[in-house]
């Protein structure tokens, strides 16, 4: 039987760009495995070319998940994209919580719908694709939870080894989650700063490529697809004020960059955005810098906390993260422990849902700032959930 030979060839989806630090602005080789600058010690980042151009020319609307942004997101060919039905994560409306908050509009960008769970599956969705596309046969991750989850999927959907190194005090659903994909599991007492160090290790014996939080390049390209869809789901119209649970940040950096991206486009004429950084008050590294506590995070010493994901006691984009709030005029706080269970229950018996303790401490959070007058009850305000409820259940007595 003979084909169409055309329809054999890959498709190019997407546009121009470049690989640069996010810093000292070094360009790197796109055609290469890239990590981090080795100049400054900085996250690389991708920069597109882009020009105005209408939404519905560009984006894929047949298609139903993250990749219909796919014109702006560095995968060369179609055939080595590694998706598992990633994205067009639902906003819902908190009607029950607004009402008693006395809130005109607060909504909540579900992310426990991904694929393992947690929005970690848009970043490692790209970039485990772009690994696949450049010739990678195995990736380690250090990890709170979710990342490992993520990764050992779309590692076991192309193909690829996968090690994970986790805390030893990880609920055990993120243990189980990793080994029914295959990954290699390794426990470590610590942190995710101590994982890290594990990986380290690890790298000097074999040939594994480093999935670090923003140690390579494309974990935050799938994650800025974030920014892209609310605006979408939003019909261009953003919410004033988004409040996000920052471990690493990918998504804090990834949502404002998707934001730059569409303005510069013409889909957005401006952004009244406030970025709002939220971390445990176990784990606050970001929120001590923030506000002048220390000079950066380098030598934060944090504790776990029920919202594991938010135990990143040195997060390598700090100062990308700074950036964010700054630019946004936005802010960071903390929230204790009993706070994010409280809301954790609370958001649970007023709306039905049973969110990650990261997301469930936003609403502590917005409580606060709406005490302080940093928030006004007549504002759009939209609330990241980062992940499903269901994985932490052996953190909670209820």
């Amino acid at each position: 039987m003979k084909t169409n030979s055309s329809l054999m060839e890959p498709t190019v989806i997407t546009s121009l760009y470049q690989l640069k630090c996010s810093s000292c602005q070094a360009v790197y080789d796109s055609t290469q495995l890239q990590t981090f600058c080795t100049s400054c010690q900085s996250p690389i980042i991708t920069a597109f070319e882009l020009a105005p151009a209408s939404p519905f020319e560009v984006i894929d609307v047949a298609e139903r998940s993250m990749w219909r942004y796919a014109k702006f997101l560095p995968l060369l060919s179609r055939k080595h994209r590694v998706s598992l039905g990633e994205g067009l994560t639902p906003i819902l409306e908190l009607s029950t919580l607004g009402n008693i908050l006395g809130l005109d509009k607060l909504w909540l960008k579900d992310e426990s719908f991904n694929p393992t769970g947690s929005f970690k599956a848009r970043g490692l969705s790209m970039a485990v694709s772009k690994a696949k596309e450049l010739g990678v046969e195995a990736c380690i991750v250090p990890t709170a939870g979710n990342a490992g989850g993520a990764l050992s999927a779309y590692c076991a959907k192309a193909g690829i080894q996968s090690t994970v190194v986790m805390p030893k005090h990880t609920p055990e659903a993120f243990k189980k989650e990793c080994l029914a994909f295959g990954a290699e599991l390794i426990l470590v007492d610590g942190l995710i700063n101590d994982c890290a160090q594990k990986v380290a290790s690890i790298k000097k014996e074999r040939n594994c490529f480093d999935m670090s939080t923003m140690k390579e390049p494309y974990r935050l390209e799938g994650k800025k697809t974030l920014g892209y869809e609310l605006a979408e789901q939003l019909n261009w119209n953003l919410p004033d004020v988004i409040l996000y649970p920052a471990g690493g940040g990918t998504g804090l950096i990834g949502i404002w960059k998707a934001f730059q991206e569409m303005k510069r486009m013409g889909w957005i004429t401006h952004i009244p955005t406030r970025m709002i950084a939220v971390q445990a008050e176990n784990c606050q590294p970001l929120v001590a810098t923030f506000k002048g506590l220390q000079p950066n995070c380098s030598n934060y010493q944090g504790k776990a906390t029920v919202a594991n994901g938010l135990a990143v006691p040195r997060p390598f984009a700090e100062r990308m993260m700074l950036e964010v709030l700054a630019e946004s005029n936005g802010s960071a706080l903390a929230i204790a422990e009993a706070e994010i269970i409280d809301n954790l229950k609370e958001i649970s018996t007023a709306e039905g849902l049973l969110i990650a303790p990261e997301g469930a401490a936003l609403l502590a959070a917005l409580k606060k700032l709406l005490k302080s007058g940093q928030v006004q009850p007549y504002e759009k305000i939209l609330l990241l959930n980062t992940g499903s409820g269901y994985k932490y259940l052996d953190n909670f007595d209820f």
